[in-house]
């Protein structure tokens, strides 16, 4: 078990990069949904980067917190944006438009989060009281939106890539994807549970994190 000095110092480093990710990528499906003719989250006060209106006590405190103390794979989740589908235009098409905005959003910040990396590496020779924070939690802030995104891409309802191969495939193929979502929770439970899940996600997470390392020149 870490010191509670060491728990401490991890917790700080995460906690920031991680209220963002989760955030964020709700009010990307928020606002996507109101630019195709959904004003449901927009008029519920949840197109807003105040976590406070999108924290969900377990999954955005309590399992990020603990997965942090115990140095698993960090990831959580906020309470969801409502969306209305019979505001959409396309309600298929556009629900799975509405699905990918919270990916690519975990997309561009950890690309964010990896150039305040760089800039703390850049730093350190001569404020190393500010670079390595600034290190630290840009290396937090790419692990966190890079666990995100490849976890909700995963084509299991209710997660994002759920929905978009719900809004992809013929009706009836998306009718029966569309049951299995009060199940999709239990599922995700059961491939963490056995490893599996970990399988999934690892060689596709190797792969971006070494590119993003590449592109802007970061230690590996």
């Amino acid at each position: 078990m870490p010191s509670l000095e060491t728990i401490i110092q991890t917790v700080s480093v995460w906690a920031i990069p991680v209220l963002f990710a989760i955030t964020v990528h709700e009010v990307a499906h928020g606002w996507v949904a109101r630019k195709l003719g959904d004003p449901t989250a927009y008029m519920m006060g949840r197109l807003t980067l105040n976590p406070l209106k999108h924290i969900d006590l377990v999954g955005t405190v309590i399992v990020p917190l603990v997965l942090v103390v115990l140095g698993g794979v960090v990831f959580g989740w906020a309470k969801p944006v409502p969306v209305n589908y019979r505001n959409l235009g396309n309600p298929r098409k556009d629900m799975a438009l509405v699905a990918l905005a919270g990916p690519m959003a975990n997309l561009i910040m950890m690309l964010l989060w990896a150039l305040l990396m760089k800039i703390g590496i850049l730093l350190y020779a001569g404020m190393p009281w500010v670079a390595v924070p600034l290190a630290l939690m840009g290396q937090a802030g790419i692990m966190i939106n890079l666990i995100l995104m490849l976890l909700n891409l995963l084509p299991l309802p209710p997660l994002d890539g759920g929905r978009i191969l719900s809004g992809l495939v013929p009706v009836h193929i998306s009718d029966r994807l569309d049951a299995i979502e009060p199940y999709g929770f239990f599922i995700l439970l059961a491939l963490l549970a056995t490893g599996i899940l970990n399988a999934i996600l690892m060689p596709p997470m190797n792969l971006i994190y070494k590119a993003v390392s590449t592109m802007f020149g970061l230690p590996n």
